[in-house]
This record gives C-alpha cells, structure tokens and sequence, in this order.
C-alpha cells in the first residue's frame, strides 16, 4: 500500500547508460484519485510527479502530471529537448507497453 512520506530507491540510467540512484518520496495519495512522488536525491533539479486515476468503461484511465527541471543551468535547458524529454517519452512508453501487456489495452 502507498502512503504519504514512502521512499522509493531507483537504480536508473538517464544518460549515456551511466546508472545513478534515484531515490523519490510520495508525497500526497488520495486513493482512487492521485498520488505525488517528488525527487528527493537523484539526476533531475527538479522532479514533480502527479499520478492521476480515473474509472472506464472496462477500467482504469491514467494520466501523468510531469514538472521537471534538468541540471546544469542554461546547459541542460538546452538539451532538456534533444536528450531528456526524448528520454522521459521512451520511458512512459514502456511503462504503457508493460502495462499492456500486464491488463491488455483498452478502446
């Protein structure tokens, strides 16, 4: 079960294959609803993530909420679109493959 204050420790690989931790904490859940994980230690400036939760016909919508600032200044903004969202749009895809093949897909 989540709970507001969960630590969540990550191992990821947001550049170059290089692996560094990750380490997030959930911040705010209403269950059925949403749920907010925060960075506390890891590759991003900043990292804000509210997870959102609806009933479908048939299941469960869900739709993501991202505010994220890249390191490094003026520098990673300038990479922010060539590298990072790049990066963050191949993750959520496989989050959706995985997730589909977990539940099957929905029309």
């Amino acid at each position: 079960r989540m709970y507001p204050g969960q630590i969540i420790e990550y191992r990821v690989s947001p550049l170059l294959g290089i692996k560094t931790k990750w380490v997030t904490e959930i911040t705010h859940v209403v269950p059925n609803e949403y749920f907010v994980d925060e960075q506390r230690f890891g590759p991003y400036t900043l990292w804000h993530h509210k997870h959102f939760f609806s009933a479908i016909e048939n299941g469960v919508a869900m739709e993501d909420l991202i505010h994220y600032k890249a390191p490094m200044g003026a520098l990673g903004s300038l990479f922010t679109p060539l590298i990072v969202t790049p990066k963050l749009e191949e993750i959520f895809n496989y989050r959706t493959q995985k997730l589909t093949e977990m539940f099957g897909s929905y029309s």
